[in-house]
């Protein structure tokens, strides 16, 4: 008797019944003059929307020695938020300020929507100082 199912289709399957995404996430290169970074973005909507946005260029500052901070030229809808970050995190604190952590930590309330993470030595922007960053999807 023949099998009615691929092993293919099988893992498919096990993979969004576990609450997992069978589709490859979406990947974003982070240039500067400082140095350049990949990171893969979050599945929820505020990510998406920065993804429709691309490619953007964003001067950032440095805030409190832990992240560089920017504005988008629109908002993002909202998404879930949480308090803790980690090292290469990229966040959106308000529905207009993206964030580049390259130390881990906590926010105060209401906490930072997760837009995706740092593949790469997020370090290159741990110096004081303004940077502009060019952000655009990988291909």
């Amino acid at each position: 008797m023949k099998p009615i199912f691929s092993a293919g289709f099988i893992a498919a399957a096990l993979t969004l019944n576990l609450g997992g995404s069978a589709l490859a996430q979406e990947r974003i290169l982070i240039s500067s003059d400082w140095g350049n970074v990949s990171a893969d973005l979050a599945d929820n909507a505020a990510a998406r929307a920065l993804a429709a946005m691309l490619p953007l260029t964003i001067e950032m500052d440095d805030h409190l020695r832990q992240e560089k901070t920017g504005n988008l030229p629109a908002a993002l809808p909202t998404a879930p938020r949480q308090r803790e970050f980690s090292i290469g995190t990229l966040g959106l604190w308000s529905s207009g300020d993206f964030v580049i952590y390259y130390r881990a930590g906590r926010v105060p309330q209401p906490g930072i929507v997760i837009l995706g993470q740092v593949q790469g030595d997020v370090s290159v922007f741990d110096r004081p100082g303004k940077v502009t960053v060019k952000i655009e999807k990988t291909q």
